[in-house]
């Protein structure tokens, strides 16, 4: 892991502190144009997007601080979301375009977020699905190298944790919208 992100996690001690130092940095260390955060509650199917950061104002920041209800049909319309779910390993996608639709649906990808490439990393815990950190390119494909997929293991298997104690403080209610 570079030592920009080692330091963020010997530095820091609470999860906000964390994940707000951890998105530009890893936009940085991967050379992303939008990295962002999806904080889910298993239980409840409820989710938030408290932490985005964008190189500049040319891409959709993201955030929502609101927990709301994931739509029923999010695993049918969107594959990465279904494999997310299942805790499957974390998806890289060279290429939204052309990439396989029984892995990325390019309408979706389009319709919902825009980028052209992304890493769809799946935050889980003793088999639930947690949250999805998603850093991306807006404008063109990009190969992840073996560096980019070694940063994202490091990093999942270190924030997977707090990801659970920030959704479990938060305690998201099944009623949210």
């Amino acid at each position: 892991m570079s030592q920009l992100l080692e330091d963020i996690f010997s530095k820091n001690k609470t999860a906000d502190a964390v994940f707000s130092a951890l998105m530009p940095a890893l936009g940085e260390v991967l050379k992303c144009d939008r990295v962002f955060l999806y904080l889910r509650h298993p239980h409840a199917q409820t989710g938030t997007v408290p932490y985005c950061w964008c190189r500049n104002y040319n891409y959709p920041d993201v955030s929502d601080s609101e927990w709301k209800k994931e739509p029923e049909s999010l695993a049918n319309e969107d594959p990465m979301f279904a494999a997310a779910v299942r805790c499957e390993p974390s998806i890289f996608v060279e290429d939204v375009e052309t990439a396989n639709p029984e892995i990325v649906s390019k309408n979706f990808e389009e319709k919902s977020f825009g980028h052209r490439a992304l890493i769809h990393a799946h935050l889980c815990s003793d088999g639930l699905l947690w949250g999805i950190l998603q850093p991306c390119i807006f404008d063109r494909p990009r190969i992840w190298t073996e560096f980019d997929r070694q940063i994202i293991a490091a990093v999942v298997e270190k924030i997977s944790p707090l990801a659970v104690d920030y959704i479990t403080a938060a305690k998201p209610s099944k009623d949210e919208r």
